[in-house]
């Protein structure tokens, strides 16, 4: 059903007025996930035309995108993407910034501790002494990555746990805003044996301090890099200080496609939204944004790779993931953050007549404005 863009803006206004927890009948659902296809096919269309003027586009294994020296690809992501998958160490539960893309915008403070002395590995909860046992009983990681929310707001406690897994001869990855490193706390995750540390740039708007700080990082750990949802204000940030920043000597720059939820969505009302493989909803700029780079990086020969953190790529990590664990084919975990299609969301990128659908087709009978569709 290639539902017209009138159609489906008349429909989605209908299906935002509805009371919440209403449910849509069958006719009504297929309408839906007609509109929700059309935006998405439209979306993928306007990336296509992108990516098909990036030279030198390479992917990794065809499960994601990037430009730039190979050999600087991060280990990190080749352990989350052909690896083991993405495991996920919680500790501090914490941030001294509030950044409006953050996907527990407006909820930092009710985030729930680890507990003291422990942290959360695999859903359970272990002390830094207990990863000798874990290594020697289950199955070895291929890397692991520390998250959630801001390390360096209590880092000399991650001292430990990072020289237990160096010595286990796992890779480790870690995730910072930046604004709290100083060459004292880097070398010691350096000592301690962090392979890999990746700055979110765009949480301290491109801050110099933040920026001189990646140079510093180089100094003590592998491989250093920067990992910021991809938004305009960033894009607009990082030209304006584009030459800095590559003389910084990142090895790397992901370029996360930003995906909303229910506590973020607030900052992006009024944006044009798609939803990819009815999973994440994200802005449609996000990776276009990413594509315009990838290609200027490209033309230009930037010494650091750049890769392409998308939606699709979220997709082929889950997919991963789950056939390692030994799921069933098509098996996924991967799918939308709210509990309910926001039908509201959508109504900016249908009303932008900038957006065009790529085939439309008028609506069969018993489908149409004004019929009784049951």
């Amino acid at each position: 059903m290639k539902i017209s863009k009138k159609d489906a803006l008349l429909w989605f206004r209908f299906f935002a007025e509805l009371p919440e927890g209403e449910q849509l009948s069958p006719r009504q659902t297929e309408l839906r996930e007609a509109v929700l296809t059309q935006i998405e096919d439209a979306a993928d269309a306007r990336c296509d035309a992108l990516r098909r003027e990036i030279p030198g586009l390479r992917s990794l294994d065809g499960r994601t995108f990037f430009v730039g020296p190979e050999d600087r690809f991060p280990r990190g992501c080749r352990s989350c993407l052909t690896g083991t998958g993405l495991t996920a160490i919680r500790r501090t539960n914490r941030c001294n910034l509030r950044c409006p893309f953050c996907y527990d915008y407006g909820v930092w403070d009710e985030q729930p501790p680890i507990g003291e002395g422990y942290w959360e590995i695999g859903g359970s909860r272990y002390r830094a002494s207990d990863v000798p046992l874990l290594l020697r009983v289950s199955r070895r990681p291929t890397g692991v990555s520390y998250v959630y929310l801001e390390p360096f707001m209590e880092i000399e406690r991650y001292e430990e746990i990072i020289r237990a897994f160096h010595e286990g001869g796992v890779h480790q990855h870690m995730y910072t805003n930046g604004t709290l490193c100083t060459e004292e706390n880097l070398r010691m995750l350096g000592e301690a044996g962090l392979d890999e540390l990746r700055f979110n740039l765009g949480a301290s708007g491109t801050a110099d301090r933040v920026i001189d700080s990646i140079a510093l990082a180089k100094r003590f750990i592998p491989r250093v890099g920067i990992e910021t949802p991809m938004t305009p204000e960033f894009y607009a940030q990082f030209h304006e200080k584009k030459d800095r920043i590559l003389r910084s000597g990142a090895d790397f720059m992901n370029c996360a496609e930003l995906h909303l939820t229910p506590n973020n969505a607030v900052n992006y009302e009024g944006e044009p939204l798609y939803m990819a493989r009815r999973g994440y909803i994200s802005p449609v700029w996000s990776h276009e944004l990413t594509l315009r780079l990838m290609r200027e990086a490209a033309e230009e020969g930037w010494p650091l790779l750049v890769h392409d953190c998308c939606n699709r790529t979220k997709l082929a990590r889950d997919l991963h993931l789950r056939a390692q664990e030994g799921g069933w084919f098509g098996a996924s975990s991967y799918g939308c953050e709210f509990g309910e299609i926001p039908y509201s969301l959508f109504l900016p990128v249908l009303e932008d007549e900038s957006f065009r659908f790529v085939e439309e087709e008028e609506l069969p009978p018993g489908y149409r404005v004004g019929d009784i569709v049951i």
